[in-house]
């Protein structure tokens, strides 16, 4: 399973990434961040942008403060990085990426034990 996270986690950064990417060159908006009034409005545009964007969002605040205790918990270092790139390149990518570390890191526990 571990190697699977992995695959999800490059395909959840490189997927929606092109869009981003292209996004950025069209509107000088690098990687949505430069204006980001500009892409509030774009993710609150209509009811149903809202919902998808309320929802991720809540998401993400609950990643976040799950793989602080429990990275806290396992002893996983590099949680600051993990939170860095979710918020740069995406929840789809950040979370298959911190169940493969979580994998590894029980995986090693358990050939320990």
């Amino acid at each position: 399973m571990k190697k699977v996270y992995l695959i999800l986690a490059v395909i959840g950064f490189i997927a929606p990434n092109i869009l981003v990417l292209q996004e950025s060159i069209e509107s000088g908006n690098i990687l949505l961040y430069r204006y980001p009034i500009k892409t509030f409005q774009s993710m609150f545009a209509n009811r149903i942008s809202s919902i998808f964007s309320i929802d991720l969002l809540f998401a993400v605040v609950v990643f976040i403060i799950w793989t602080y205790y429990e990275g806290k918990k396992l002893g996983i270092k590099r949680i600051s990085l993990l939170w860095l790139l979710t918020m740069l390149l995406g929840f789809g990518g950040g979370f298959p990426l911190y169940l493969y570390w979580r994998t590894s890191k029980l995986g090693h526990q358990n050939e320990t034990l």
